[in-house]
């Protein structure tokens, strides 16, 4: 299945796509894409669903972020092999954590807010995994049974914060608008392999990112059950893979988002986003 949050920020409510490929209303199962439904699995979805109409939504409605209120986003650094040479970095021996506020969260399509003072804001297309159930110090052999699906993520950085103002990454990493999550959460059974999955990014029509999951330096089931040793992770949490080569940091001279870019990110299977670049002092006016 493919699943999706639909209406005005807030008031997000439970979508499908139907068997035709249109978008449809599935309010009234009573669910949402939060911690309990994703914790009861897809047969639990698909029981609610049973016997219901799904009426065909607008094409045009808001699509809000694909999950609700996750307990965590955990992300992943410097785990695509180009990636860590653009970057200048040695092949990680073991994966580089850090976390995301949950109030990063925005829609796929949802305006960017270029935090105050910000003059380093940069894109990376990601990978992501969906937990489906409780895991805490769980094996690779059995990783994958804990992964409910599959989703879309545009991590956005502010690289002066992040590296150039001391401490960990979160401060880059966090500002309102940077985690823009989906369209779609698509249950894991729609993607036979996660690691041949292709990603890619544009800023105003130009490709700066154009890569597959195939470069990744830790596969999925590594990832879930390593982070499984340092965290209880819980149903709906969020595991970003990382980011491909072709960031904005990785060119010379950089190539950071201004006022009034568009970016534009995609990965096979699991939907695209598209995103107006606004300056901090343009929302604070009109709020």
């Amino acid at each position: 299945m493919k699943l999706f949050r639909f209406g005005g920020p807030g008031q997000e409510r439970l979508g499908v796509v139907r068997s035709d490929g249109s978008l449809g209303d599935a309010s009234r199962t009573g669910f949402d894409l939060d911690a309990e439904l994703i914790g009861k699995g897809p047969d639990a979805l698909l029981a609610g669903l049973s016997g219901i109409a799904i009426p065909e939504l607008d094409p045009h409605v808001r699509i809000g972020c694909c999950i609700a209120n996750p307990s965590k986003i955990v992300c992943v650094g410097l785990n695509y092999k180009r990636h860590v040479l653009e970057s200048g970095n040695q092949m990680p021996i073991e994966p580089a954590l850090f976390l995301k506020a949950p109030s990063s969260l925005s829609g796929p399509n949802d305006d960017v807010i270029i935090p105050k003072n910000s003059t380093k804001t940069d894109y990376e297309v990601e990978f992501c995994v969906v937990i489906g159930r409780r895991a805490k110090y769980i094996d690779q052999e059995s990783a994958m049974d804990y992964v409910f699906g599959y989703c879309l993520h545009n991590d956005y950085s502010e690289r002066e914060f992040q590296l150039e103002r001391g401490g960990q990454w979160v401060k880059g990493k966090s500002c309102d608008t940077f985690a823009p999550l989906g369209p779609f959460l698509v249950t894991k059974d729609e993607v036979p392999d996660p690691h041949a999955l292709q990603l890619t990014l544009k800023v105003n029509g130009e490709t700066r990112q154009d890569a597959s999951t195939s470069d990744l330096i830790f596969n999925i089931p590594f990832l879930v059950s390593y982070v499984s040793q340092f965290m209880t992770l819980m149903p709906g949490d969020v595991i970003s893979t990382g980011t491909p080569s072709g960031v904005g940091l990785g060119f010379k001279p950089p190539k950071y988002l201004r006022p009034g870019d568009v970016v534009e990110v995609g990965i096979s299977g699991l939907g695209k986003q598209t995103q107006r670049l606004v300056a901090y002092e343009a929302m604070a006016a009109h709020s």
